[in-house]
């Protein structure tokens, strides 16, 4: 059977890390692709430029390349924000509810307006 809690080895593996990066680059090379035009008839061009689609290939590279490298960098940041003693850690309570709040009870309410149905609407 398989373990329910990950370890951060299993978190951190390469090729999956790898793998996201590059279809996130992928991804940004095809829009760049697109959005400078390779599926339109290239402007006829004056000698001495570049033609308009190898402008958009290299163009898509290095989009492409920029996109690889700060996913990369950045899924690996957020990996080392996982402390590994959070993840052997049983969770038996609703995450986003307060510690000291248990689930259930009704708490007073934070303003005394919000539960009173008798106070008197302001005065003009």
């Amino acid at each position: 059977m398989t373990d329910p809690h990950p370890t951060r080895r299993e978190l951190m593996k390469p090729a999956q890390l790898l793998g996201l990066a590059f279809i996130a680059a992928v991804f940004g090379g095809a829009i760049t692709l697109m959005s400078m035009g390779i599926f339109q008839e290239p402007r006829p061009v004056a000698p001495g430029e570049m033609h308009p689609h190898l402008k958009a290939w290299v163009v898509a590279g290095v989009v492409a390349g920029i996109v690889f490298i700060v996913t990369l960098v950045t899924i690996a940041l957020l990996l080392l924000a996982v402390d590994p003693a959070q993840l052997q850690k049983q969770i038996d309570r609703p995450v986003l509810v307060p510690e000291d709040e248990t689930p259930g009870t009704d708490a007073a309410p934070s303003h005394p307006a919000a539960g009173a149905s008798d106070v008197d609407p302001p005065q003009r």
